[in-house]
């Protein structure tokens, strides 16, 4: 990065943090948004706080239903201390509005699956519970092995949207797409009622989405990643949204802010700003990485009575982050293979997470 650059980058830092502090106790602070921090407990024993209005509803592409415009994450379920800890986690969620709970059958080996499955125990009719296949290439069996697998786990006779996993490899497509591949199981297990709508996801190039979409094969949902970084860089939102709403395809926006939450730990943009832009996007919802009630709080600040944000307010948020957006630098997952899982890594023949500087 250049001095000028370095200089700009410092001062932004140094607005958000005064307008972090101008803001005050109802907003959590930035590093609550990657990672848990500061006395859970404490945190537990305090009353959510009040605000008004409720988590939006959207309706699902084609589909008559509604979900919520927020989604729990199902990856970082399986990141908080205890199943305890997971329960009232998902149970404040459900409690505040948000009904789309996410999960993938590989997250934390399985455990993310388990950990929701007893949290839901209770509310599974009341959820809408998407987890996903992760063959990587491999065949039909071993999704529908995935599937029931999943089932098992989630303690659930049927998931309500079934995704194949991770399409980030440029011949993926064509993988599922073969005789016998993932997406005739997506077709048996929608028939057999074992899920209700399938789709697919992926964070890596548009091309590779619009490649699994020029099969016309008739997905229900799609996951791709949305955020304001995002509007300037091999661009999902300029490319493949579009392509979805035309289709009716239902639009789970992934990663507002970064994946890892890397331009909000460095201060240069707030997590109201990014999550407010990615749920102001032509989406059904959009899907948040949450590991403690602080970050979950903190989102529903933004979520609750929820109003998008214009096309103009929409377009000074890409202005205003394009310098930081222009080189990929908070969108690794395009560029890199640091938010890869180690499944595919493995089916595609790359070595493990552990064994790589990007």
């Amino acid at each position: 990065m250049s001095e000028n650059n370095n200089s700009l980058f410092d001062w932004k830092r140094r607005e958000f943090l005064k307008r972090v502090g101008m803001i005050g106790a109802g907003v959590a602070l930035t590093d609550l948004i990657v990672q848990s921090s500061g006395d859970e407990k404490a945190i537990a024993a305090t009353p959510p706080p009040t605000a008004s209005g409720t988590v939006p509803k959207r309706k699902f592409g084609r589909a008559n239903i509604e979900v919520s415009a927020l989604a729990l994450g199902g990856y970082h379920i399986g990141m908080v201390k205890t199943q305890a800890d997971a329960t009232r986690l998902v149970h404040e969620a459900m409690d505040a509005g948000i009904t789309f709970i996410d999960n993938a059958w590989e997250y934390n080996d399985g455990k993310s699956e388990q950990w929701a499955g007893v949290a839901l125990q209770d509310r599974r009719e009341k959820a809408f519970l998407m987890t996903k296949v992760c063959t990587h290439g491999r065949n039909a069996k071993v999704a529908m092995q995935q599937l029931e697998q999943s089932l098992r786990r989630l303690k659930t006779d049927y998931i309500d949207l079934w995704q194949v996993h991770e399409v980030i490899y440029d011949n993926d497509p064509a993988l599922h797409f073969a005789k016998g591949g993932v997406i005739e199981a997506l077709e048996r297990a929608k028939k057999e009622g074992k899920v209700r709508y399938v789709g697919f996801t992926g964070h890596k190039d548009p091309a590779i989405h619009l490649k699994m979409l020029s099969y016309n094969f008739p997905f229900d949902a799609c996951q791709l990643p949305l955020n304001c970084f995002d509007a300037n860089f091999r661009s999902f939102e300029q490319q493949v949204l579009p392509e979805l709403n035309k289709r009716g395809i239902a639009v789970i926006g992934m990663k507002s802010m970064g994946g890892g939450g890397e331009p909000v730990k460095k201060g240069v943009i707030t997590p109201q700003e990014a999550l407010r832009y990615a749920m102001s996007l032509p989406v059904t919802t959009t899907v948040s990485g949450i590991d403690s009630l602080q970050v979950l709080r903190q989102n529903l600040s933004v979520a609750r009575g929820f109003k998008p944000m214009n096309t103009e307010q929409l377009q000074v948020l890409r202005d205003k982050f394009a310098t930081f957006a222009a080189d990929g630098r908070f969108e690794l997952y395009k560029t890199s293979k640091k938010y890869d899982g180690a499944p595919g890594r493995e089916q595609h023949g790359f070595p493990p997470q552990a064994q790589l500087t990007t």
